[in-house]
């Protein structure tokens, strides 16, 4: 790509000023982060006719270290957020987990044909 086609990229961005959000981020400093998101006029007043959206991120351990996860969690306030976080962080990991297993399945499912060079080359300089 030249740099003339990634300056025209570029200029193609645009704000969704009619979809503003302010965020806040509560956390016990354990293992819980919500975010809420209080929509906002384009010039950062609070919009009350759209609602907050809550998102909940942890982590939790692996074989390869700690995995980000995060899940959007229906809620009306704080309070109740707080209060679907376990079920919606469960919820979030089973969706990994599955998905985990899924592109388990498609990678032992390949076919290897004898004699062809494995992804990457399986040569080492």
């Amino acid at each position: 790509m030249s740099t003339e086609e990634e300056e025209q990229g570029v200029g193609e961005i645009r704000v969704d000023s009619t979809n503003l959000y302010r965020e806040e981020v509560f956390t016990d400093l354990r293992v819980a982060t919500i975010r809420r998101l209080i929509p906002v006029r384009p010039d950062g007043s609070p919009d009350e006719s759209r609602t907050a959206l809550y998102s909940g991120q942890t982590h939790v351990m692996s074989q390869a270290g700690p995995l980000p996860v995060e899940c959007a969690i229906q809620a009306a306030s704080l309070e109740e957020a707080a209060e679907k976080f376990p079920e919606a962080i469960k919820e979030a990991i089973a969706r990994l987990v599955e998905e985990a297993k899924e592109m388990r399945r498609r990678e032992a499912s390949r076919i290897v044909v004898p004699g062809a060079m494995p992804e990457g080359g399986g040569i080492l300089s």
